[in-house]
């Protein structure tokens, strides 16, 4: 009874609807039997007076409808003496509504699990030790903050304490724990391991990551495509047809229960509800592999993707490139340069800070702290070690320290001044020091540079491997029909053309500014263009594009947030995925729209040689509503591939 309860109050229409339906069968039943027709007629008289003023507000917003058919419906119904095939029609009306609103309650679990789970509420540790509960939302950059066992991370922080194992499936699709330890950052959403952790908070909630994927769902779930915009189109010719078949029905045989009759059967719900549905299922399925769609509009442009552009670092390769060499000036050791690097880039969101982070762990080497750090969008990040620390009293501007005594870098000794490390592109890096002396590179090499105050510290020479997955995806996009493909990438020629040329991508522009890329993207024919990145530098072009997809996982906000598909994980594979769920998507959508379509016409003209009574005609039409509802649904996805996507 609660749960029958429940659903009258959400759905007070169809209650009511339903409880006329049985009021005049119970009157039917008695003396006044005479007053049921009028009861249901009066109430379906009242429902069609309620749609006709949402369809005139439609009509004076220049939107027309399909709302007119169940009007006349109704009204014709009612007039001939038909009240209860009226009724019928006002409860395909608001039972329609209801089950489109389970549908979008069915095809929004995934993403409806994801809003559910975003962090509310965080520990945070005072100065003197007391921890308290708080709302995320009052936690600030450098709160030491307490995440017991299983708890959700609340914020981006850095461990303080040595190691632990948080469980980042929802933000990566990695199956098994990840182990972290002091320094290295902890995305918002993680679970907590099997002890309760400190850490320090690096973000606010508003620019943590887990919040930053819960806008971009929210966004993802108010969203209308253009099929369904197409769908309303349908309406006019649709409405035209129906009428002229009731009228001429009406007009061959003299009589006018003919008209009612065949405008009973032409009221397509499933032409209102059936593509909205499909495309809600599309949204859910793609969120179910991590794809967050940012709408049902990008799902019908992945359909017809035509052209692909690839950056090159963090999406055609892993991001994690490998260490090959230090390159220490005068004065420095390789350790010392790798360790002031990596000091820095634990605050860096780039691609290669976590493989210069990890490869200083490899050393041995234990980091600086560092008192505060800001990263320059495209170029680096300076980070200001702690005064107190003797990374900081190492390293001064002098040749000598106060004694004149020099450490081993021949850096003063004693000197407390704050030293700014600032590691990027040699470009940034010399616009600070002097003497900046480029590294020599193979093909396929990369390095970022160090200066340490006002000294050129090094070079540290990597290298990014091609993505294991890329190859598979360039194959699979060309047996989706994608006739053009490109590397777009603000790396040099020597280390893009052999990544292209490992791919079979003749195509390729390097040395490209974000402005570069945004002109040489609006340029490619065919289109639409689905552009593949996930840098900073790379916001403006995944804007520009038909379709931007950022590799989200460790790629930008302003690139997440600049693009129309999101990808949470780290797995370029999703790429073809999502042209495949796009294709499904508008394939199921504009099926559902015709089979609406062809069996009401179908309907009407058996009802129009009548063969179909107003009150069966009426409940076949709901049969058919039901139908095209369920077929939209499919794009839900196969029940075969949500079992997989569950055990992931």
């Amino acid at each position: 009874m609660g749960r029958i309860g429940a659903a009258a109050r959400r759905y007070p229409l169809v209650a009511a609807t339903l409880f006329v339906g049985a009021a005049g069968l119970v009157l039917l039943a008695t003396p006044w039997r005479g007053a049921a027709p009028w009861l249901v007629g009066a109430y379906a008289l009242a429902v069609a007076a309620w749609e006709a003023v949402g369809m005139v507000r439609s009509l004076l917003r220049g939107r027309a409808g399909l709302d007119i058919l169940a009007v006349t419906a109704v009204t014709a119904a009612v007039l001939v003496g038909e009240p209860w095939a009226a009724l019928v029609v006002v409860l395909m009306l608001t039972g329609g509504a209801a089950l489109e609103d389970y549908a979008e309650n069915r095809s929004k679990r995934e993403l409806n699990a994801l809003l559910a789970r975003a962090p509310q509420r965080a520990t945070r540790v005072s100065a003197g030790g007391r921890a308290e509960r708080v709302d995320v939302d009052e936690i600030r950059v450098g709160d030491v903050l307490l995440v017991r066992p299983g708890e959700l991370v609340p914020v981006d922080a850095v461990l303080l304490d040595e190691s632990a194992a948080f469980d980042e499936s929802s933000l990566t699709g990695e199956s098994l724990p990840v182990e972290r330890i002091a320094g290295e950052r902890v995305s918002s959403g993680a679970v907590g391991g099997s002890a309760a952790v400190r850490m320090r908070a690096v973000a606010l909630a508003a620019d943590s990551e887990y919040q930053r994927i819960v806008r971009l769902v929210e966004e993802a779930a108010g969203s209308r495509s253009r099929v369904v915009r197409l769908a309303d189109r349908y309406a006019v010719p649709f409405t035209l047809l129906s009428l002229a078949i009731a009228g001429a029905a009406w007009a061959l045989t003299g009589d006018a229960v003919r008209f009612a009759e065949v405008l009973v059967v032409a009221t397509p719900c499933p032409l209102l509800i059936a593509a909205p549905v499909a495309f809600l299922g599309g949204m859910s399925r793609s969120a179910r592999f991590g794809l967050i769609v940012k709408g049902g509009g990008t799902l019908e442009q992945l359909a017809r993707v035509r052209s692909v552009g690839f950056d090159k670092t963090g999406t055609l390769t892993s991001g994690r490139p490998t260490l090959r060499r230090v390159l220490p000036a005068r004065g420095f050791s390789e350790e010392e340069v790798l360790r002031l690097a990596a000091s820095a880039e634990v605050y860096s969101s780039h691609v290669l800070s976590s493989s210069v982070v990890g490869a200083a762990r490899a050393r041995g080497l234990v980091l600086a702290p560092v008192a505060s750090a800001e990263e320059s969008a495209t170029n680096g990040v300076a980070a200001v070690l702690d005064a107190s620390s003797p990374d900081a009293s190492a390293m001064g501007t002098g040749p000598a320290g106060p004694a004149g005594e020099t450490g081993e870098s021949g850096m003063p000794g004693a000197s407390a001044a704050p030293v700014t490390v600032r590691v990027g592109k040699p470009s940034w890096v010399a616009g600070f020091v002097s003497g900046l002396e480029p590294a020599v590179l193979e093909p396929g090499e990369l390095a970022i540079y160090v200066a340490a105050g006002e000294r050129f510290a090094g070079a540290i020479v990597m290298r990014d491997l091609l993505r294991e997955e890329a190859p598979a995806v360039v194959a699979e996009l060309r047996g989706l029909g994608v006739e053009r493909m490109l590397v777009v990438t603000g790396d040099v020629a020597a280390t893009a053309g052999p990544i292209a040329a490992d791919l079979g991508i003749d195509e390729v522009h390097a040395e490209c500014r974000p402005g570069d890329k945004v002109r040489i993207v609006g340029g490619v024919r065919p289109r639409p263009l689905l552009f593949a990145g996930d840098g900073l530098n790379d916001a403006p072009v995944l804007a520009a594009a038909e379709v931007g997809f950022a590799m989200g996982a460790r790629g930008s906000t302003a690139a997440s947030e600049s693009a129309d598909v999101v990808n949470r994980f780290d797995d370029l594979s999703a790429l073809p995925r999502a042209v495949r769920i796009g294709r499904d998507t508008v394939r199921i959508a504009l099926q559902s729209i015709w089979l609406g379509i062809v069996i009401s016409v179908g309907l009407m003209l058996v009802a129009a040689f009548g063969f179909l009574p107003a009150l069966a005609g009426a409940w076949l039409q709901e049969l058919v509503d039901l139908i095209a509802i369920l077929g939209a649904l499919r794009a839900i996805g196969p029940r075969a591939e949500r079992r997989r996507a569950q055990a992931r």
